[in-house]
C-alpha cells in the first residue's frame, strides 16, 4: 500500500513539474490529450459519478461536423477539432464554459484522406499552453492518392485565444491507409508530434512560437502507429516514452536522442503509455495483443533486461483505448468490450469482464475511480480492486468515440453530435 501511494503521488508531481500545469485554485486545466499529465489522471474532487439525460447534465451544445478528437479545457475556454466532411473543411472550435461557441477557424481545406472505418478526419486532440492552441490534421491532394491511399503531409498550426492563426507548417510526409490521429504534446518551448507512418517515419519537435523545426529524428522501421508520447522525469533523466515503429523507445525530448529501446512486442500501436512511478506500461496492438511493464532506468537495447512483466498474445489486452493506472492497479479497456484489471507491480490479473460492446475512448480516473466510456455512450464507473465493483452505469443517449476531459469539477464528453458538460448544479 505504501508503494502504491508513493507511486501515485510521484506520478502526479512528476507530471506537474514536466508539463507546467496551470490551475484555478484547486481546479486543474485539461490542456491536451489525456489531460494535465498525459495519462488520463485527474486530481479533481467531487466529480459526479451518476448522470443521465435529466441528471447532472449541465448543458449540451451541438458540434458541427464529425470527429473523434477529445475536447481540451483551459480556464474559461474549451477547444474542439472537427471536420465538415461535405465541405472537406477541418476546423478548430472555441467555446466558453456555458457551451456557447465563441469562434471557429478553418485550419485546412483539402480532400478527405483514406481512413479506417473507426477513425475520423479530425481525430487528433489539440493541445494548449494557455496562450496558443496547437492543432494538427492530414493534408492530401486527392482522396485516394492513386497507389498510395492516405498519403499526404502533416499539417500543424497554432492559434491564439482570439482565433488568430500565428503559424502553419507542414513538417513532413505522412501515409497510412488507416488515416491520421497523431496528437501533439508540449515540452518546454516545443510542440512534439509523432510521425510514424508507412514510409520515412519521424518524430518532430517544432518551436511553439514560430513552428520552425527544432529537431527531427528518423524512425527505423517505417510502420504506422498512432501513440502519443508520454513525458516524465525519471531515473535521473527527462524521458519521452513512445510505443510505435515495432518497438518501445525512450527519447530525450530536448534533443530527440534515444535513451533506451525495447524491441517489439508487436508491429502497430495506438494506445499511449502510462507510468506509476515504478514502471512504464503499454498495451498493444496489431497483429498481436500484448501488455507490458518496463523498468525506466536502462540504456541502449534493454529488451532482455528491463521488461518487468509481459502478458503475451492476449486479445483482451486491447489496441486503441489507452490504459490507466489507479493506485496499485493497471486497468485496460479492450476494443472488443472486455476489460481487465492487473496488479501493477506483479502483473497478476485480478479480474476480466465484459463491460461494454466496444471501446474507442481511453480510460480516465479521479478520486480512486475509473471511468470506462463505451462507444454506445454508456460510462461505467469502476472502483478498482480484487473483484469488479461497478459504482455506476450512466447512459448519455449518444454514441461517443472521443476520450473524456475533466476540469473544475466537470466532465466533458464529446458525443457523435454534441458536446456534453457533466457536473453538479453548483459547479
Amino acid at each position: 500500500m505504501a508503494r502504491s501511494v508513493r507511486s501515485a503521488l510521484g506520478c502526479l508531481l512528476a507530471g506537474a513539474l514536466v508539463l507546467g500545469i496551470a490551475t484555478r485554485g484547486s481546479a486543474e486545466n485539461w490542456p491536451g490529450w489525456r489531460g494535465p499529465r498525459g495519462d488520463g489522471t485527474s486530481a479533481e474532487a467531487h466529480l459526479p459519478t451518476h448522470w443521465s439525460g435529466s441528471e447532472n447534465v449541465l448543458w449540451k451544445t451541438e458540434i458541427p461536423g464529425k470527429g473523434h478528437a477529445s475536447p481540451i479545457v483551459w480556464e474559461d475556454r474549451i477547444f474542439v477539432a472537427t471536420c465538415l466532411e461535405a465541405e472537406q473543411s477541418r476546423l478548430l472550435l472555441c467555446y466558453d464554459l456555458t457551451g456557447k461557441e465563441l469562434w471557429r477557424r478553418e485550419v485546412l481545406k483539402a480532400p478527405l484522406e483514406h481512413k479506417h472505418s473507426l477513425n475520423s478526419f479530425a481525430s487528433s486532440t489539440p493541445v494548449t499552453d494557455g496562450k496558443l492552441v496547437y492543432v494538427t490534421f492530414l493534408s492530401v491532394k486527392t482522396a485516394d492518392n492513386g497507389r498510395d491511399p492516405g498519403a499526404g503531409e502533416m499539417v500543424v498550426a497554432a492559434y491564439d485565444y482570439s482565433g488568430a492563426q500565428k503559424w502553419l507548417v507542414r513538417p513532413g510526409r505522412f501515409s497510412s491507409v488507416h488515416g491520421y490521429c497523431s496528437s501533439p504534446v508540449l515540452f518546454e518551448d516545443k510542440v512534439i508530434v509523432n510521425g510514424d507512418h508507412d514510409g520515412d517515419s519521424y518524430l518532430v519537435a517544432l518551436s511553439r512560437t514560430t513552428g520552425d523545426t527544432i529537431w527531427k529524428v528518423n524512425r527505423a522501421n517505417k510502420t504506422r502507429s498512432y501513440s502519443t508520447p508520454l513525458i516524465r522525469d525519471v531515473a535521473g533523466r527527462t524521458q519521452m516514452v513512445l510505443c510505435g515503429s515495432k518497438c518501445v523507445t525512450s527519447f530525450d525530448p530536448r534533443t530527440g536522442k534515444t535513451w533506451w529501446t525495447v524491441q517489439g512486442p508487436t508491429e502497430q500501436f495506438v494506445a499511449s503509455m502510462v507510468f506509476n512511478g515504478e514502471y512504464f506500461f503499454l498495451t498493444a496492438g496489431f497483429p498481436e495483443h500484448h501488455a507490458m511493464a518496463i523498468r525506466p532506468d536502462g540504456d541502449g537495447d534493454v529488451t532482455k533486461t528491463h521488461v518487468a512483466w509481459w502478458v503475451k498474445k492476449d486479445a483482451s489486452c486491447g489496441y486503441v483505448p489507452s490504459p490507466i493506472i489507479c493506485g496499485e492497479y493497471f486497468l485496460i479497456a479492450c476494443d472488443t468490450g472486455i476489460c481487465t484489471c492487473y496488479e501493477a507491480h506483479s502483473g497478476e490479473r485480478v479480474w476480466k469482464e465484459r463491460l461494454g460492446p466496444h471501446y474507442s475512448a481511453s480510460l480516465t480516473t479521479a478520486e480512486g475511480l475509473v471511468y470506462f466510456l463505451a462507444d454506445d455512450g454508456v460510462t461505467k464507473v469502476i472502483k478498482p480492486g480484487k473483484t469488479l465493483e461497478v459504482v455506476a452505469e450512466n447512459k448519455l443517449g449518444e454514441s461517443c468515440y472521443a476520450s473524456p476531459a475533466i476540469s473544475a469539477g466537470r466532465i466533458y464528453l464529446r458525443g457523435e453530435k454534441h458536446l456534453f458538460c457533466i457536473g453538479a448544479a453548483s459547479n
